[in-house]
């Protein structure tokens, strides 16, 4: 990876070097200094500042959108095989420069070396992979009876995107948009940007013309806000919280430009009275823990019947002693740092909150784990006996923290699992029969059914506040078309 002679020295334990460039963007396929003051890029492990990225303005977003314009004409009448053999580079690049790619995402949002490896990069290659082999199987062109119908691509797209799983997030948007012949400007989150800079370089080495895919670095309500409001964007593709979404719709909205909105979740995990409780326990638990709770489908909800909740929680206790909190850059890491400090109060502040609301704490509780009295370490924590209308069972926490909600027969168990704002996914353990019946009940996006592996190819998105529109596979290039239909 090419650093040009700016690259900063990564706080791995080993000192190994990380590429993190200075210059703050990426506008018409080169690195532009941004015209804002200097955001820190902070390790939440040990608080060092590890980059510095120049905060972006509306003049900058002003000169991507006019890149990305510029590039439009030129990259949406390529074919779509031309446009499939670029992606299929890019994915070989992201392959061949996944250790850095791992190694900087720990840094910069701690997430352990282990999961950063599996998921924060291994993912966004099998959803590119994935991406292309949709694109392979498009009909772009179709005939229903007299009419032509043409799927087109939408023009440019602003993305804006967040910081817990920063590539992925960034890929499952970017690569189906720019596959359906669109061009980009991607607003990073300000906490975790310095990956999105590595996928422009990978991107322009397997081959992407310039203007297509452009990076402008900065805040929500600034970048954000300039991208969600600019006339010459087409469309705005969001993940972040409901509060962020509704501003962007609102700003959006002067130009009509189409949004898609994806917004988080509060997962319910039902655990069926014939459930194999080891297997249900040691999934839910990985699932509602995996990158440190920071992730929209994470399993926060256990929900068990009431005469198994003691044993459930007991089961939950022993597992979660392999659940091992440290140094993110140590292998033997399971939970790492949450994102940021604020993150860290924010998170702590749900706990205690959860203590004062009566819920009982079965493991972790508030206040940094023992030895760490730096660092936006949080106690990975387990609440039993929670009242299914209270804060923590209601409201999106994004950190460790895994509560159980006892429940008496099906409907009890369909109506908490509902009773939320949310609407993302949920899971099922038990006989897959009875399963099936209560997944259709259920008022999410997807459903995970007795561990069912994830589909890259399989549409993502959710029902309710949890957001509109559709990611991944087909429905993730569908997402970025406009339909014209030719009638002869």
């Amino acid at each position: 990876m090419p650093c040009d002679g700016r690259c900063f020295l990564g706080g791995m334990n080993e000192n190994r070097e990380v590429p993190f460039l200075t210059p703050s963007h990426w506008i018409d396929g080169r690195a532009v200094e941004g015209s804002g003051p200097p955001i820190d890029v902070v390790n939440p492990a040990d608080e060092s500042v590890i980059a510095s990225v120049h905060e972006g303005t509306a003049e900058d977003v002003d000169k991507a959108v006019d890149a990305a314009v510029a590039a439009f004409p030129g990259w949406s009448s390529t074919s779509p095989q031309e446009r499939i053999a670029v992606m299929r580079r890019l994915a070989e690049g992201m392959q061949k420069h996944s250790e850095e790619l791992a190694a900087t995402i720990t840094l910069e949002m701690g997430a352990p070396i282990s999961f950063s490896r599996q998921a924060q990069a291994g993912f966004p290659v099998a959803s590119t992979l994935a991406a292309i082999t949709a694109a392979e199987q498009f009909e772009w062109t179709e005939v229903i009876e007299n009419s032509m119908v043409i799927y087109e691509p939408i023009g440019v797209v602003g993305a804006i995107t967040p910081w817990n799983f920063p590539l992925q997030q960034l890929v499952t948007k970017v690569v189906p948009a720019m596959l359906a012949g669109n061009t980009v400007v991607l607003k990073p989150s300000e906490i975790s940007p310095l990956s999105a800079r590595m996928f422009a370089e990978i991107a322009t080495e397997a081959g992407l013309p310039n203007g297509v895919f452009n990076v402008v670095q900065g805040t929500g309500p600034v970048v954000g806000g300039a991208i969600s409001r600019h006339p010459k964007i087409d469309m705005i593709s969001f993940t972040g919280s409901i509060r962020a979404g509704k501003s962007v719709s609102v700003a959006a909205s002067d130009t009509v430009k189409r949004v898609a909105l994806e917004l988080g979740g509060k997962a319910a995990h039902i655990v069926l009275p014939e459930a194999d409780l080891d297997f249900a326990v040691n999934r839910g638990l990985a699932y509602a823990w995996a990158n440190g709770g920071q992730a929209c489908g994470a399993y926060v909800r256990m929900l068990v019947p009431e005469d198994l909740q003691e044993t459930v929680v007991e089961k939950l206790r022993a597992a979660a002693e392999e659940y091992t909190v440290g140094d993110p850059a140590d292998e033997a890491t399971r939970i790492g740092p949450v994102a940021s400090e604020n993150q860290r109060q924010r998170v702590d502040g749900y706990i205690q909150r959860g203590i004062d609301d009566g819920a009982t704490l079965v493991v972790g509780g508030p206040g940094r784990p023992e030895g760490f009295e730096t660092g936006a370490y949080v106690r990975p924590t387990i609440f039993s006996d929670v009242d299914p209308d209270s804060v923590v069972a209601q409201e999106e926490i994004f950190g460790p923290v895994l509560v159980v909600i006892p429940y008496t027969d099906d409907d009890h168990a369909v109506e908490i699992a509902n009773g939320t704002i949310y609407g993302l996914n949920g899971a099922i353990t038990g006989d897959e029969e009875h399963a099936m019946v209560i997944a259709k009940r259920l008022r999410v996006g997807q459903v995970d059914v007795n561990g069912g592996e994830h589909n890259f190819q399989a549409p993502f998105g959710g029902y309710k506040q949890s957001g509109n529109g559709r990611e991944m596979g087909r429905a993730g290039i569908e997402e970025f078309l406009e339909t014209k239909v030719i009638t002869r």
